[in-house]
């Protein structure tokens, strides 16, 4: 009898996949029109109009980490207080992060398939090494993939050869498997090295999401030609939102908060919201009724555009007379070991 493999082992197959899903990456969905009985949502239209593509008055965009499987075999960290000791495989914490593919990632898939959303999955290399036909789900259901390193682990410290042979390696793995050329990055924690701009327009990169500064995306020029940062969230993450005393409702509002503020900003400026989820956290039983009826909440509203990063990024670069452009001196070198 042969055994089944960790994937085989989900609750639900991935059966009857639309094969269309692949090709939704090149085309900007359409965006339903406000609805005439909402003066407010139409204030200014105009303007919002100029911001993102087919009328949209704001867009989110959600981060979905592909993580569970490149972690260490120790000292990962996780919903455990209690750390193992160093060099002991942490059996509880590594069956913690399996949950993501066993069970976190399928149910999320089945979220975003409800809602009609695409969303972008950073991937980490050996994550998709192991679980390869979940890596080719998510882009076979539309969603893009973007590279977030070979293993779990910082790359900030490295040279600039080692850092790119690095990143090269993850976009390689992610390309293999999934037949997609990632064009976003996302670091380790967001930390990379000061020279990741120069690297990453090197390797043919269109963005990077490691900069929480902005609730809009902007350009940065690298040595003459621009290249996109589509923001990271740390407040909107689902790491904010601890195991320990986990509250949904707490949860559902906070997002609910951040999402009316920025709409009621869209009405004169771009604005961006994003959510971030881990495979390990968001997918969650709990946590994806929150998801749920949060995105239920938002669609209410007409005239926002969910929206992957390398849509958003690809719209910003070709509208540059309405995004914000950041001229950054290249940082000091001094103190570096």
């Amino acid at each position: 009898m042969s055994m089944k493999t960790p994937l085989e082992l989900t609750r639900r197959s991935f059966v009857g996949v639309a094969a269309t899903g692949a090709l939704a990456s090149q085309a900007l969905p359409a965006v339903a029109k406000t609805s005439d009985k909402d003066p407010s949502a139409t204030a200014n239209s105009a303007n919002a109009g100029t911001f993102w593509p087919n009328g949209a008055r704001m867009a989110i965009s959600i981060s979905l980490m592909f993580e569970g499987g490149g972690q260490p075999i120790s000292g990962a960290g996780g919903a455990l207080p209690e750390p193992i000791k160093p060099g002991f495989p942490d059996q509880p914490t590594n069956a913690f992060f399996a949950y993501g593919v066993y069970e976190g990632i399928p149910r999320a898939l089945d979220l975003f398939d409800k809602h009609d959303i695409k969303v972008t999955s950073f991937m980490i290399g050996k994550a998709v090494e192991a679980q390869p036909d979940l890596a080719r789900e998510i882009v076979r259901r539309g969603h893009e993939a973007g590279a977030h390193g070979p293993t779990w682990t910082a790359s900030y410290d490295l040279s600039p050869e080692h850092e790119k042979a690095f990143i090269k390696e993850s976009a390689e793995t992610v390309e293999r498997i999934t037949g997609q050329k990632p064009v976003g990055w996302n670091a380790y924690f967001m930390r990379n090295s000061i020279h990741i701009s120069e690297t990453l327009q090197d390797l043919g990169f269109l963005y990077s999401i490691d900069e929480p500064s902005r609730d809009e995306p902007f350009i940065i020029p690298v040595r003459g030609r621009d290249f996109a940062m589509v923001p990271y969230t740390l407040h909107m993450n689902d790491m904010n939102f601890p195991f320990q005393g986990y509250d949904p409702h707490a949860h559902e509002q906070a997002l609910r908060d951040e999402f009316d503020q920025l709409y009621e900003e869209a009405a004169t400026r771009r604005r961006l919201m994003v959510i971030g989820m881990h495979d390990r956290i968001s997918g969650h039983a709990n946590r994806i009724r929150v998801l749920d009826r949060f995105l239920s909440y938002a669609k209410t509203r007409g005239d926002v555009w969910f929206a992957r990063k390398d849509e958003i990024a690809r719209w910003v670069l070709t509208q540059r007379q309405h995004t914000p452009i950041v001229h950054r001196e290249p940082p000091a070198e001094s103190g570096l070991p």
